[in-house]
């Protein structure tokens, strides 16, 4: 910047203490305008006057260091930069914070390097107490077993375990660390060499009395216990009756929607070829009444992947008491006690009968359940009816029918009310009928058993996804009940009481 000389000598004056003694300053010359001299007035103004100087310089010595220059008029402007005087303060802050974060971070180090001299230390003890026991193992192969075998290889993974980490975190020369790794991998070879040379085989003898002992145990514990009877043959009548029933497994929802939640499913039975039946699904319209649509599958898979699916219509089916045998189907035929077989080879009507007396439209449907008057079934000895007629006073009736002409071969009356029940099925000639005891809950109540005239309770738990049961029908191969369940598909294992008087022998 530009000044004048009065300012400049000023501002000099001002800076004295700092820069040093000034010298006499004399005043400027009365009259003279600021920041304007003549020539003999600055030379006048800048020679040092006749007392002793008492600075360590003159005035001449202090602005040796400006330059300055006259303009036209004979008037000197100099310039001059004055030093930014402004303290660093951030840098002296940053400096103290990281001064402050190497002390802290030193002292982590410092307590991890001495606690890691303290484990060396422990180790080093350790590692010569193994040696000792190693030698003695050496000079004497009877002396050790397996459990001293165990206890200094627990002991070498540790010192190995340690080892791995000083490598890690150890900064500098890890020489020591380096020897103390080696001296733990020569130990542990030495160890699993000894364990390998059990000349007088005592390790294997002592492992082979453990197990024998541990035989005899078991023999000794299962003495009284009776052994298992196998499951009854698949399609076969070898039992006692249901026992139990598993939990259900969720095959998937039916493949019309979660708005069809009447219907039935199943696996077709063949006798003659039991294992290859294909399987069925047959949702009801959302009328709750009307079955026009099904669903073949070769498979479980096909069924479980919607894929390889084919679909037939019928008119019309009536209520979810359908049943597959042999390849055909039975259906109740819609606002009729008829009863139609269908072929599902062809799908048209084989033959159509009605089922003498029967009550039907919704007359003695079952609880919760419309429109299942007739409710056809199948088990080991073929097919099956379970309806009520006025006569019976809405108590459940059995019919055996014949599979290929629909004649009535047989009818049992039972004692038990029909509208009741929430569902039924048949195994092995044996009526089961359940109960809903919650909407997660059914039971199946009670049985009567066409071979004997027999009938009686029973109190076997069936768990459901749903609240209602619309269907259940029973396939005698897979010894499982295919459930339909407000839309879903379920399955259940069965799992029959075995008799005594049948059981299978077997070589123990």
């Amino acid at each position: 910047m530009s000044l004048g000389l009065p300012f400049l000598l000023a501002l000099l004056f001002l800076l004295g203490p700092a820069a040093g003694d000034l010298g006499n300053l004399e005043p400027p010359i009365s009259g003279a305008s600021p920041g304007s001299f003549s020539d003999d007035d600055f030379s006048s103004s800048l020679t040092p006057g006749p007392g002793p100087s008492t600075g360590p310089t003159t005035v001449s010595q202090l602005f040796s260091n400006f330059t300055g220059s006259k303009d036209d008029r004979g008037t000197c402007q100099c310039s001059i930069t004055l030093p930014d005087t402004t303290f660093p303060a951030d840098r002296v802050e940053r400096l103290e914070n990281t001064a402050y974060s190497l002390s802290r971070r030193f002292k982590i180090e410092l307590s991890k390097v001495k606690e890691y001299i303290r484990l060396i230390s422990v180790y080093e003890k350790k590692l010569v107490n193994l040696t000792v026991r190693v030698e003695i193992m050496e000079s004497d192969i009877i002396s050790y077993t397996k459990l001293e075998f165990e206890l200094i290889k627990i002991e070498v993974k540790e010192m190995q375990k340690l080892i791995i980490l000083l490598k890690k975190s150890f900064v500098g020369s890890s020489e020591i660390v380096d020897q103390l790794e080696l001296e733990i991998r020569n130990l542990t070879l030495v160890v699993e060499k000894l364990e390998t040379l059990d000349k007088n085989n005592v390790l294997i003898i002592r492992r082979d009395i453990v197990a024998l002992k541990k035989r005899l145990k078991e023999c000794e514990a299962s003495k009284d216990e009776k052994v298992p009877l196998p499951p009854p043959a698949p399609g076969s009548c070898s039992h006692s009756g249901v026992l139990n029933i598993s939990s259900p497994a969720v095959v998937q929802l039916n493949w019309r929607g979660f708005s069809y939640k009447y219907g039935a499913w199943g696996r077709d039975y063949s006798p003659e070829d039991p294992g290859k039946g294909l399987y069925w699904v047959a949702p009801l319209e959302t009328d709750r009444r009307t079955f026009q649509y099904y669903r073949l599958y070769n498979t479980l898979d096909d069924l479980l992947l919607y894929t390889n699916a084919r679909q037939y219509e019928i008119k019309y089916g009536q209520g979810s008491g359908t049943v597959v045998y042999k390849n055909n189907m039975y259906v109740n035929w819609y606002d009729t006690r008829n009863i139609a077989k269908v072929n599902l080879t062809t799908n048209t009507v084989a033959v159509t009968r009605t089922l003498p007396d029967a009550a039907y439209n919704n007359r003695f449907s079952y609880a919760n359940v419309d429109w299942q008057d007739i409710d056809l079934a199948v088990d080991e000895n073929g097919l099956w009816v379970i309806y009520s007629t006025e006569a019976s006073t809405g108590n459940m009736v059995i019919s055996k029918l014949s599979d290929t002409s629909l004649v009535v071969l047989n009818t049992w009356h039972t004692k038990q009310y029909k509208p009741s029940v929430s569902n039924a099925f048949m195994v092995c000639g044996v009526l089961y009928a359940t109960r809903t005891l919650s909407t997660r809950t059914e039971e199946i109540f009670y049985y009567y058993d066409t071979n004997t005239g027999k009938e009686g309770k029973l109190d076997i738990i069936m768990h459901k996804m749903q609240e209602k049961v619309q269907s259940i029908n029973y396939h005698p191969f897979d010894q499982k009940l295919f459930v339909y369940n407000d839309g879903y598909l379920l399955n259940y294992d069965v799992i029959f009481k075995r008799n005594p008087s049948k059981q299978y022998s077997f070589d123990i």
